[in-house]
């Protein structure tokens, strides 16, 4: 069964599809314009003069052509009662529907529900950029200077590797923070030159097909003093714990109490101050999440990050993420490259 037939077997009235990604994982047309319509009887693609011959060539649906402003021909052109994806259309093209007399139903999350379980395709694809990402932190250790140079310097190096080892693209914009820049969870790479003696995170991942690698390593400069040594020591603990919880029927808050669990015992109490985890896909951060708040049970082919993380406002940061499967069995770890307090030059 395709993707849009998993879908429909889920509704309720047609939906309208207008997320980007959304109408991509359904049925592998990219475009900047387009708008699917998943019906009873079949599912229409709507975009314009640009896209509209790529549009022709996707299996499955009715390619149709559209005026530039799609929302507004769309307006014009459909009638009944039709769900659309509220967490995603914007209030003003809500409105311009309802104008043109559509019988309005608002839905949330049916497509990123089906995005969250990944099929073997996807899964092979997670694998391939999980590897490549491997090999840029394998060159990454071996082959880059830290010492002495700006955070900026060592991205653009990442850029480069990632480049070399064959990505499409880096997955988002990778964080290089040393020393206090590495205290804020989502730092970005600066000015700051890299010291010895320092704790350096580096979290970054690559796109391929579509799909993204995202993890994290925090390596050492050269000797650490007694805390930041503890502090590793004890998120490395906390990532642990995690992964021997994380299985199918675990809830989220369950996942993330088991890393949290050890670093609220240790002398970093507090200092964990974001979720256990995220799903990851199409996009880095999608269903299913890892937290306190989150409400969701994790099911296999679900592809999840495990990044607990300690922050010493102003002084250093720790954080060690993989990228895992949840399987009937357990998990698989898609993330090779060590988790061994690595030291850079």
């Amino acid at each position: 069964m395709n993707r849009i037939d998993r879908l429909r077997e889920t509704l309720e009235e047609p939906l309208l599809v207008t997320s980007e990604t959304n109408v991509r994982y359904l049925c592998g047309f990219e475009s900047s314009n387009a708008a699917l319509l998943v019906e009873p009887g079949g599912a229409r693609l709507f975009t314009d003069f640009r896209y509209i011959d790529s549009a022709r060539e996707v299996p499955g649906v009715e390619a149709v052509e559209t005026k530039r402003n799609t929302i507004a021909w769309l307006a014009e052109h459909l009638s009944g009662r039709i769900a659309f994806e509220a967490h995603i259309l914007p209030i003003t093209y809500v409105d311009a529907l309802r104008a043109g007399g559509l019988d309005l139903v608002q839905r949330v999350g049916l497509v990123e529900r089906l995005r969250a379980v990944k099929d073997e395709e996807e899964l092979a694809t997670l694998r391939r950029a999980c590897a490549i990402t491997d090999r840029v932190l394998e060159r990454l250790t071996s082959e880059v200077s830290f010492v002495g140079r700006r955070e900026v310097d060592v991205a653009w190096d990442l850029t480069c590797l990632y480049h070399d080892e064959g990505a499409k693209s880096e997955a988002f914009e990778a964080i290089v923070g040393s020393g206090p820049t590495g205290s804020g969870p989502h730092a970005r790479a600066g000015e700051r030159v890299i010291q010895a003696g320092e704790l350096v995170v580096v979290d970054t991942g690559c796109t391929v097909d579509g799909y993204s690698s995202d993890y994290t390593r925090t390596f050492a400069t050269g000797e650490l003093d007694g805390e930041m040594r503890e502090a590793y020591d004890t998120v490395l603990a906390a990532q642990l714990a995690a992964l021997d919880t994380i299985r199918a029927g675990v809830t989220g808050v369950e996942a993330d109490a088991a890393a949290r669990s050890v670093i609220e015992a240790s002398p970093f109490a507090g200092l964990f101050g974001h979720g256990l985890g995220h799903g990851l896909g199409l996009d880095v951060h999608e269903a299913p999440r890892l937290s306190t708040e989150s409400a969701d049970t994790l099911e296999p082919g679900n592809v999840v990050t495990v990044e607990p993380g300690v922050y010493v406002s102003g002084r250093f940061g720790v954080r060690i993420e993989d990228d895992v499967v949840v399987t009937a069995e357990g998990l698989e770890n898609l993330t090779g490259f060590t988790k061994e307090l690595t030291v850079v030059a």
